[in-house]
């Protein structure tokens, strides 16, 4: 047994730690609230000891990098980038300003900007080998998988994306892939849907260029600009978020030195699990199972009883309401206005007018997220819940590639190895396959 003695003074910002199992005490220094890792390995029982290793699954009280993309503080539900509170560039930003902003660390000037989009919005185009290769996938693959492996197809066509260590051209393939992943998440609906590509316009902003090449028919595709800035606000909303799930994978593969399409297909796939991306559509599956108002106290009953799950609610980092939930909320009903109200928003209020008053979530510090609003308004929009985490793919591109690149100027990174504790068998010779099947049955194996 090891105990910590949280003392310090002013002078000296350090942990003591002493160790029970030999009574050595150990002075750690203590800096940004953390301490190294690495320090904790002179505490050895003998010379032969590997030393003591922190055990953390899912990384759920390690850091593992600095960071000045995003700042979130989940107990007053607050989200930065680069500084700027979410509801303000929410309010006042574009996507594409606010990519520039995550990738670049600050707001950029009318010129800056001007330059900025237009490069994306001259990239926007897909070599037709890559469409032949869409092709290629089955009618009715899942948009999210096609959108997985086109991306990690990039990585074939433009050779120059292994020079990660040059900052031109990873300038390059982030306007590349800014650029490319409407289109790409564009052609994997379409291909899902038996429809005919549309190319890119360059004429159009950017949500407005997607909901084109989405929509599109042979008699045109009027795009509403209620429906193009909320959009616009959504790929704000997912731009970034600290350390999740897919930042992690898009720093791990990319900790390899792998190129930002490979490394960033790895994100993507991250994504593509249900415990990150999906969310919102378990909302959806959990709205229509209540069916209707009315429902809504026996499905609260059933939450606390365990027989279901609030989906939507409660967050790994947010312990407040999260401030992405209040703009998107905002965002429904400008929605709402354009394509007629979604039965469901009824079912989703009345279920966060109880939630928010009732102890038992109060308690456990359960609000709406994120996810509890952006099914329904994509829904809303005729988007299909296959669509969903393609969407939020879209509007996490900048994220990924902004934590991508400052992997790459971090002095301090090294390629991603954890440590393990084994628990496996200790040596053992090796038996000849005409002995084993006692030996298997002894050892609880079939």
């Amino acid at each position: 047994m090891w105990t910590f003695d949280e003392r310090t003074t002013v002078a000296n910002d350090t942990l003591t730690i002493t160790d029970n199992r030999t009574g050595k005490t150990y002075e750690v220094p203590i800096a940004d609230e953390t301490i190294r890792a690495m320090d904790l390995r002179q505490i050895k029982v003998n010379d032969d000891d590997f030393g003591l290793m922190t055990y953390d699954p899912g990384f759920t009280n390690t850091a593992s990098t600095r960071s000045a993309v995003t700042f979130i503080d989940g107990d007053k539900g607050i989200l930065r980038y680069r500084g700027y509170p979410i509801e303000q560039l929410a309010e006042q930003s574009s996507f594409l300003e606010v990519a520039y902003l995550i990738l670049k660390g600050e707001l950029p000037t009318q010129g800056e900007l001007d330059e900025w989009v237009y490069g994306v919005t001259h990239h926007t185009f897909l070599h037709e080998n890559i469409r032949k290769l869409m092709d290629g996938f089955r009618y009715d693959a899942h948009p999210m998988g096609v959108f997985v492996s086109t991306v990690a197809a990039l990585s074939t066509f433009y050779v120059d994306a292994k020079l990660i260590h040059n900052s031109e051209d990873r300038q390059h393939q982030i306007e590349r892939l800014v650029a490319k992943t409407p289109t790409i998440a564009a052609f994997a609906y379409r291909h899902m849907m038996g429809l005919p590509y549309v190319y890119p316009n360059n004429t159009l902003s950017y949500p407005g260029n997607f909901l084109n090449m989405m929509f599109s028919t042979a008699a045109g595709y009027e795009i509403d600009p209620v429906l193009e800035r909320a959009l616009d606000v959504l790929f704000i909303l997912h731009a970034d978020h600290e350390q999740n799930c897919s930042a992690n994978a898009m720093r791990s593969v990319g900790s390899s030195e792998s190129d930002p399409y490979c490394s960033m297909a790895a994100a993507a796939a991250a994504l593509y699990g249900p415990l990150h991306g999906g969310a919102n559509e378990m909302v959806l599956r959990m709205l229509r199972e209540i069916g209707d108002v009315t429902n809504v106290p026996a499905y609260i009953k059933r939450v606390k009883d365990r027989e279901v799950r609030l989906m939507g609610f409660g967050h790994r980092v947010y312990k407040n309401y999260d401030p992405r939930a209040k703009v998107i909320k905002e965002v429904a009903y400008q929605v709402f206005d354009v394509t007629g109200r979604n039965p469901l928003i009824d079912i989703a209020l009345e279920l966060e007018r109880i939630a928010l008053e009732d102890s038992f979530f109060v308690e456990r510090k359960l609000y709406p997220n994120v996810d509890f609003y952006s099914g329904i308004i994509y829904e809303a929009m005729q988007f299909p819940v296959a669509m969903f985490p393609v969407l939020f793919a879209i509007g996490r591109t900048p994220g990924w590639l902004a934590q991508w690149q400052e992997l790459l100027t971090d002095s301090e990174q090294r390629i991603a190895r954890p440590r393990q504790i084994y628990t496996g068998y200790e040596q053992r010779d090796y038996i000849a396959i005409g002995k084993r099947t006692d030996i298997r049955r002894m050892a609880g194996g079939s």
